[in-house]
């Protein structure tokens, strides 16, 4: 008996690898309950989920408002999957005109006061540029817990003394400075214009700026 409940669920784990209908019959189907905007309720009362269910799951995605929502799933681990109307997606740089950039991991160049010098070569910086960015920052090598350089090129550290205050860097406040007043300026060329079309262009564009704000915010803010 021990063995035949312990091997059942592997050998129908194998079978379910080959059949799609005994996958399903065994794990489960994924139940669409929004499409195009509208709660689909025979679907949800299929699945025995009231509104409140439905409500808190979207409150799970950062989603409080039904109306903002496009396309949403019940999967069958009893998650939903939401896919949100496009006037409420993040803001991408692609919507921004910008080109695309690959994210890599940050890598560690300074550890416990020592330069690393494999991962510093590996992104083609040199000791030299490290010194003159702790120069910047009016710190020396041997108060750095630990130093790492982002995507960006950036260099961020700990040190060993909290206490000391490091200066931040103004290139990125300059940079929220400057999307601001793009933002204000094309709401006073849309009320400046007595063109429709004009007016629409600028107003829809300057409230794209004021989401890429809101987004953009948290990581420029000084």
């Amino acid at each position: 008996g021990i063995v035949v409940f312990a091997g059942l669920p592997f050998i129908v784990e194998i079978l379910s690898l080959h059949s799609k209908r005994l996958r399903d019959f065994v794990e489960g189907s994924a139940t669409v309950i929004i499409k195009d905007g509208k709660v689909l309720e025979e679907n949800l009362k299929k699945e025995y989920y009231t509104t409140d269910e439905l409500l808190q799951l979207l409150r799970g995605q950062s989603i409080f408002d039904l109306s903002e929502v496009e396309y949403a799933v019940l999967e069958a681990n009893g998650k939903v999957s939401a896919l949100p109307k496009k006037d409420y997606r993040p803001l991408t740089r692609k919507d921004l005109g910008l080109a695309s950039v690959n994210e890599k991991e940050p890598h560690t160049v300074i550890m416990d006061g020592e330069i690393l010098d494999e991962p510093l070569d590996s992104i083609g910086k040199n000791r030299g540029w490290l010194q003159t960015e702790l120069d910047k920052k009016n710190i020396t090598i041997e108060n750095v817990f630990l130093g790492q350089i982002d995507s960006y090129g950036a260099l961020t550290v700990d040190l060993f003394d909290d206490k000391i205050q490091i200066p931040e860097p103004q290139e990125r406040p300059l940079l929220l400075a400057n999307i601001k007043k793009c933002q204000a300026d094309l709401e006073l060329f849309a009320l400046a214009t007595e063109s429709q079309s004009a007016k629409s262009l600028y107003t829809k564009n300057a409230k794209k700026m004021e989401e890429s704000m809101q987004k953009l915010t948290p990581f420029l803010k000084g």
